[in-house]
């Protein structure tokens, strides 16, 4: 999940006022609402022209994936990226079938983040986040399926608005995706021991400079927690 400018937010066909101008210089970092950015649409259609292979290895969701070098991380090159700046859980749906129609091996799925973001409650985001999941069993019932927990935020960087106050909704998000692992046949990775600092349950700061994203340390905690999963 990246920042999205408040000009993208806001741009009636391309043309800005004065008040607009400094109603973008005023306000705080926001996250983008839609999945179908520019950038969304640029990976959609150069995922569709390099497809998954079958047998890959698909690490799917928004920015926080998006950002890792799987393949080198694992020293594996059937490791595909099909992580997404911005994307929500509509939006990997949409773009499933990039990714079930191939058969691949596994899905490490880690999606909702962004979701949480726009204010849901945490039963709509369980409604979102098991037609997802379903959708993945129905279509792809011989790929093993991870499906990894929404990872600590740390607001002390005070960087997201739209995340502030949203840490007990990603607990109970979580509780609610392990159930739905459960019952979908999927495996659930908890990430928090590797991610989160014991004393505060928030993001360790060394490994994030906003509070969301990962520095190198925390892709190499992320991939070190994961490492025996993605081999065996």
């Amino acid at each position: 999940m990246r920042t999205m400018s408040i000009f993208n937010m806001i741009r009636p066909a391309g043309i800005f006022t004065a008040s607009m101008l400094l109603l973008a210089a005023t306000l705080p970092s926001a996250v983008s609402a839609s999945p179908r950015s520019e950038y969304w649409e640029q990976k959609v259609t150069l995922f569709n022209i390099i497809p998954v292979e079958p047998g890959d290895i698909v690490f799917l969701g928004n920015s926080i994936t998006d950002g890792g070098e799987f393949s080198e991380l694992f020293d594996d090159i059937t490791i595909k990226n099909r992580g997404i700046s911005s994307d929500v859980i509509s939006g990997v749906i949409e773009r499933l079938y990039q990714i079930v129609d191939h058969s691949p091996s596994k899905i490490f799925l880690l999606i909702g983040i962004n979701d949480v973001s726009h204010n849901l409650s945490v039963d709509r985001l369980a409604e979102e986040y098991g037609k997802l999941v379903r959708e993945i069993r129905e279509k792809a019932p011989d790929t093993r399926l991870y499906i990894q927990s929404v990872m600590p935020i740390n607001n002390d960087f005070g960087r997201y608005r739209n995340l502030k106050g949203k840490e007990s909704t990603v607990v109970r998000f979580n509780e609610r995706i392990k159930e739905i692992a459960s019952v979908n046949g999927a495996v659930y990775v908890d990430l928090w021991p590797a991610l989160a600092d014991p004393s505060t349950g928030k993001l360790k700061k060394e490994f994030t400079n906003d509070g969301l994203h990962l520095l190198g340390k925390g892709y190499k905690a992320w991939a070190d927690a994961i490492r025996p999963l993605v081999k065996e």
